[in-house]
């Protein structure tokens, strides 16, 4: 699992939406009085290096991956016809990522942890790897086992659990505590904040 020291560093650094905890409003003034306070020194990333790293990096952290996974789907992606969608599909569609974006899990953090230590199923068969590619059709949800754990507690309140919904290609029934994945993932550089093109342009250098 990917160790993170300080995601309120790494925000400011990267920018808010790299971690759920810090797309607030608390954060996005403590920011504004931040750079208001005192004039900005130089950073990394005037550089087309720079640029391009601060983007892989803000890819990495969003989706909580080491250095050689991101290298790996980028590789992957890369042979693709149209690279920047294949590379936003595979890393929308890993297991942890598709149970945070159906509201299952708060953080994509949380999400990890709960396919991790097996709670989470796909059509019915436990899993235990976040990276698994979930495909359109399949199902996601909590094991029966582990219904009553208090992780799930907000899934028993439809009420709070549509509030946790974060995508339109995912169906979920909080009752049943389970997900359908009734679309695909489609991307769109304005929308996602992430700008793909510059993560090949590192990994091309």
């Amino acid at each position: 699992m990917l160790l993170i020291k300080s995601k309120y560093k790494i925000a400011k650094r990267l920018g808010a939406g790299v971690f759920e905890q810090t797309q607030t409003q608390k954060f996005a003034l403590s920011e504004a009085r931040s750079k208001n306070a005192k004039t900005p020194r130089g950073r990394r990333g005037g550089s087309d290096y720079g640029r391009q790293l601060l983007e892989k990096q803000r890819v990495r952290f969003t989706y909580g991956l080491s250095e050689r996974q991101l290298s790996n789907y980028a590789k992957s992606a890369f042979a693709e016809p149209n690279p920047a969608g294949a590379l936003h599909k595979s890393l929308e569609m890993r297991a942890d990522n598709v149970a945070y974006r159906a509201g299952i899990a708060g953080t994509r953090r949380a999400a990890r942890q709960m396919v991790s230590h097996g709670h989470i199923t796909v059509n019915g068969k436990r899993i235990t790897i976040p990276s698994y590619q979930v495909h359109k059709g399949d199902v996601v949800a909590v094991r029966e086992g582990s219904r009553s754990s208090s992780l799930f507690a907000k899934l028993t309140d439809p009420e709070e659990a549509n509030k946790g919904i974060k995508s339109t290609w995912i169906v979920l029934d909080p009752s049943l505590m389970k997900a359908e994945v009734v679309g695909e993932p489609s991307y769109s550089g304005s929308e996602s904040g992430i700008d793909y093109s510059t993560v090949f342009e590192f990994y091309s250098r």
